[in-house]
């Protein structure tokens, strides 16, 4: 493991590449500190291009970053657009990133590794599609996709109100087991759990990563990641995947 990124460990084809940031080894400071990689959360923006300058040390090209807004649009890349909370190609060295702290980042492939893609997924992005909208967009069978669950906040720390819990038991009833009542109109929620509902319901049976511990919560590990519920000003990792040339 690098200081400010590590390798998601998942049976993706040797060629397809993926990397996840930590929040350590940056130059941000402040509540931004330190390897902020976001432009939009108003940290200086000079020392941002330097982070992403220092990320793009071990990266074939840019990545392509989007203007993530909680929707479930999606771009295939290259594109003139960023307005996504997706993206997905087939093109070598074109990468597909999403940045996050505390939602959850997805990044996907397909056993023969001709394409990948990248998907921002808070509760809004969950319960409106993002998920299935990108699949869909990959026109690949999702018995050959793999998906790897990066970090994010976990069920314990995951407070929402009784409006997201019922919303999401509306579209899917397998969803109240994602849910957990801690006093009136209140539960915890279970991202995780509800990612693979999504998934499987689209006939996605490979996933990867997640994990119920405090290790992999964006929350409680605030030495290795930020986390928007827990700072409120703060930074963002990034999720990344490529197909290698």
């Amino acid at each position: 493991m690098m200081s400010n990124f590590f390798i998601p460990d998942w049976p993706a084809p040797p060629h397809i590449k993926s990397m996840q940031t930590l929040r350590a080894g940056g130059k941000s400071q402040g509540n931004y500190n330190s390897f902020n990689l976001a432009i939009h959360v108003n940290d200086d923006i000079n020392t941002v291009h330097l982070n992403r300058d220092r990320l793009n040390q071990f990266l074939p090209s840019a990545p392509h970053w989007l203007n993530q807004t909680h929707s479930v649009d999606v771009i295939k890349l290259p594109s003139l657009s960023f307005n996504a909370d997706a993206s997905y190609t087939i093109e070598k060295n074109t990468i597909c990133v999403v940045q996050t702290a505390d939602c959850l980042p997805l990044l996907v492939t397909n056993n023969e590794g001709t394409i990948v893609a990248s998907i921002h997924a808070g509760w809004r992005g969950l319960l409106n599609g993002v998920i299935e909208n990108t699949i869909e967009k990959m026109n690949v069978s999702p018995n050959d996709l793999l998906v790897w669950l990066g970090p994010a906040i976990s069920r314990k720390h995951f407070e929402v109100g009784f409006d997201v819990k019922n919303s999401f038991c509306e579209k899917h009833i397998e969803s109240k087991k994602a849910f957990h009542l801690i006093s009136d109109q209140k539960w915890l929620a279970d991202i995780y759990t509800l990612a693979k509902i999504r998934l499987n319901g689209c006939g996605v049976h490979q996933i990867y990563g997640g994990s119920m511990s405090d290790d992999y919560c964006t929350f409680a590990n605030e030495l290795e990641y930020f986390s928007y519920r827990r700072d409120g000003v703060t930074g963002r990792m990034a999720s990344l995947i490529w197909i290698d040339a």
